[in-house]
């Protein structure tokens, strides 16, 4: 995002966050189907689930993406040195508070001696973005297989129904809930109501809200708030 004097120039600011998996891992499921042959709608859920009913399904894909989350945690714990981390992104995020005041300011002295550290700043950022990029090397490929091979079997197409519509993704690939076009297509029969939410969509937000909690449990989170 670019933030600064609108007037006279403009700011590069860059943040560095903690890369997350699951958001990558669902929208290329949903997106690519893996290109293996057969393998595609049919993958997002079963017509006769190894777990029934929607309470029992809406608490197993809770109970499953706190366990995901938490061997996602130790593996990071385990590959990641976290007190490294923590310290290039204080030292990183100094330099641009830093950097932003000057601009602001509008004194072009001190301006000029802060840019010099920026290849400094961009080789520290290039290396918080590989440690957190380390543990997703290990884990995507096993998390990938769990998703498209075991998850579907085990759970209906839909497990719980929302209040609202949440489709708010851009296109017609990544749906979260059965819209009004899908309750009347007879090819998703598995979608009978409308804001019926798919199970993999349960697990996404499941997953969002539960990540947070462990990651800070763990002391596996980068925010440094």
């Amino acid at each position: 995002m670019a933030e600064g004097n609108a007037s006279t120039f403009k700011i590069p600011r860059y943040k560095t966050k903690t890369v997350k998996m699951e958001p990558i891992i669902l929208g290329f499921l949903n997106s690519i189907y893996l290109q293996i042959p057969g393998v595609g709608q049919s993958q997002l859920g079963s017509l006769n689930p190894w777990i029934k009913g929607p309470i029992p399904s809406a608490f197993g894909i809770i109970g499953i993406s706190i366990m995901l989350n938490l061997l996602n945690a130790g593996i990071r714990k385990k590959m990641v040195d976290q007190d490294k981390l923590r310290r290039l992104m204080k030292e990183t995020r100094a330099w641009q508070k830093e950097r932003m005041a000057a601009f602001r300011a509008k004194e072009q002295e001190k301006i000029d001696q802060i840019n010099k550290k920026s290849a400094y700043m961009n080789k520290l950022n290039m290396e918080i973005m590989q440690m957190n990029m380390r543990p997703m090397a290990l884990t995507f490929v096993p998390f990938l297989l769990i998703f498209y091979f075991v998850l579907p079997h085990m759970f209906a197409y839909t497990v719980v129904e929302s209040p609202i519509p949440l489709n708010v993704f851009p296109g017609n690939f990544f749906h979260l809930t059965c819209s009004a076009d899908d309750v009347k297509n007879a090819q998703k029969s598995h979608c009978t109501h409308e804001n019926d939410m798919y199970f993999w969509g349960w697990y996404f937000l499941s997953s969002i809200s539960v990540s947070g909690i462990i990651m800070r449990v763990t002391k596996t989170s980068a925010n440094l708030d």
